[in-house]
């Protein structure tokens, strides 16, 4: 059996895909481990197996409280990867295996991850601003993703830019409903996820307007450093803490 490169893996779209989900589903656990017996298990499924709200603060949840009291600014990059409840983290999660494949095959998979990054942080960024105090989640870069995703399709046009734009409108139909309608969503996140997601799809453009080069590996390997970093930092304190 032939090894596989430490560069393949890193350029693999399906490894670096699931990665990205591992990571979500590894710092939920570890928010549910910090939480102790602090952890929520309400029979309420929006509310069922929820962190608590200090271990959420202590590995990176931003808002106005971590920001502005605790002044966790780095908190604007790792609240993308900390969930509040189980149910929060399977919708992301199922909305991220569904919409970043396609992001990824049409821009590149280091533009996806820029995207990713940028426009999660951009939601937070604005959610302090909004005076949000406490948030966190993916669906803020999800919302970014699927920006990026309407000005493909709108960018595109003909037969498959038509209906990759009609599709996502009917997304971006669904979460303003769902934000209008379910308590404590971070609509702020969402709409500046949004706005940031078709900026950047605009400004980087999809594969048919410029493909991939050095500069989006770089940077896109640079954001994943620094956010993995923070992380790892973060999760390291936490069992320091513990044990």
């Amino acid at each position: 059996m032939k090894p596989v490169s430490s560069y393949k893996l890193f350029t693999d779209t399906t490894f670096i895909l699931r990665f990205i989900i591992s990571v979500n589903v590894l710092y939920f656990l570890a928010s549910l481990l910090f939480s102790g017996k602090g952890t929520n298990f309400s029979l309420d499924p929006l509310n069922t197996l929820s962190p608590s709200s200090q271990s959420l603060i202590f590995l990176g949840a931003s808002g106005t409280l971590p920001v502005g009291h605790f002044q966790q600014w780095w908190s604007v990059i790792t609240a993308n990867w900390l969930h509040g409840s189980l149910l929060h983290i399977l919708f992301n999660m199922l909305a991220f295996s569904q919409i970043a494949p396609f992001v990824a095959k049409v821009y590149g998979i280091h533009k996806m991850f820029i995207i990713y990054s940028i426009t999660g942080i951009a939601g937070f960024v604005i959610s302090c601003l909004a005076g949000v105090q406490l948030t966190i989640g993916a669906s803020g870069a999800i919302c970014g993703l699927i920006g990026a995703t309407l000005y493909f399709g709108k960018s595109r046009g003909g037969v498959l830019g038509d209906a990759v734009y009609r599709q996502t409108m009917g997304w971006v139909i669904g979460i303003g409903i769902l934000g209008l309608l379910v308590p404590n969503i971070n609509n702020w996140g969402h709409g500046g996820g949004l706005v940031f997601g078709i900026g950047a799809g605009m400004l980087l453009g999809y594969n048919d307007q410029a493909r991939e080069n050095i500069l989006h590996v770089a940077a896109g390997t640079l954001l994943a450093l620094i956010t993995m970093g923070l992380l790892l930092w973060r999760l390291l304190a936490g069992i320091s803490t513990i044990f």
